[in-house]
């Protein structure tokens, strides 16, 4: 992997991942695509990160695929090998990492960019940043999970047309719609998200992990298994040191310290 499609930064329990080809408008190559997996899993492993954040350096959040890398003989890896080894294990890692994860919109996310920053626990965006499906522009379907979560995210019809007219979505749109949880200005961006982060990652992570699960399972399950679930992982939460934190501190009527186990 090159040191630099994909810088990591580890500070107060976050890890900040940045997507990191700017000239490219941060748009996935192979290297960068099986980097962001290393980097994700790397995080997923170190017991001190308790959040994740996802950014882009530059203008943009990130482009999706490079084209110049599919139009090219020699470097094209084929769309098998992009879906199967690329976006979508980039999609399961950030789905089952038992961390919350934010996706922090610097700028355009298009493509399989933006259906990545979907795919996360948070989203936010600068008031500079745009989301566009821009599959249909050139004769492709929505991946990277779009066709699960956007749908899920606004409805079904504003879904479809956005899929099928590849409109650019403004981020206060997107705020507006439920597609995204806040917009933050331009100047505050940077200084916005870093308290998200550290907000979080002080938090009882265990907990937030386990709300993660279900959250995933209630996109299938029906009323009697998600109630099943969480009463599985409720006995689970309970029996944990976060659990104890969290009681002693509201009895002594005190800030609660949060390890995350």
């Amino acid at each position: 992997m090159s040191e630099t499609s994909i810088a990591l930064k580890i500070e107060k329990n976050t890890a900040w991942i940045t997507l990191n080809r700017p000239d490219v408008f941060n748009s996935f190559n192979r290297e960068m695509a099986l980097g962001f997996q290393k980097q994700l899993d790397h995080c997923a492993s170190q017991a001190a990160v308790r959040t994740i954040v996802i950014t882009g350096s530059g203008r943009a959040f990130c482009a999706g695929q490079d084209l110049k890398e599919v139009t090219s003989p020699e470097l094209n890896p084929g769309f098998k090998t992009i879906l199967e080894e690329h976006y979508n294990p980039i999609i399961q890692r950030i789905r089952t990492i038992e961390k919350p994860i934010i996706a922090a919109v610097n700028g355009v996310a298009a493509g399989a960019g933006a259906n990545i920053a979907l795919a996360c626990d948070v989203v936010v965006a600068s008031e500079a940043a745009s989301f566009i499906q821009a599959f249909s522009k050139i004769g492709l379907i929505p991946d990277s999970a779009g066709t699960f979560f956007l749908p899920r995210l606004i409805g079904f019809q504003k879904a479809s047309a956005l899929m099928m007219l590849g409109d650019k979505v403004s981020a206060k749109e997107a705020q507006e719609l439920g597609m995204i949880y806040k917009v933050f200005s331009a100047e505050d961006f940077d200084a916005e998200v870093t308290v998200l982060a550290e907000t979080l990652a002080q938090m009882p992570t265990k907990a937030l992990g386990m709300t993660k699960q279900l959250l995933n399972q209630s996109m299938t399950n029906d009323l009697n298994a998600q109630l099943e679930m969480e009463s599985t992982l409720q006995i689970e939460a309970a029996q944990s040191d976060d659990y104890a934190e969290g009681v002693a501190a509201f009895v002594a009527k005190r800030n609660p310290v949060f390890k995350g186990k």
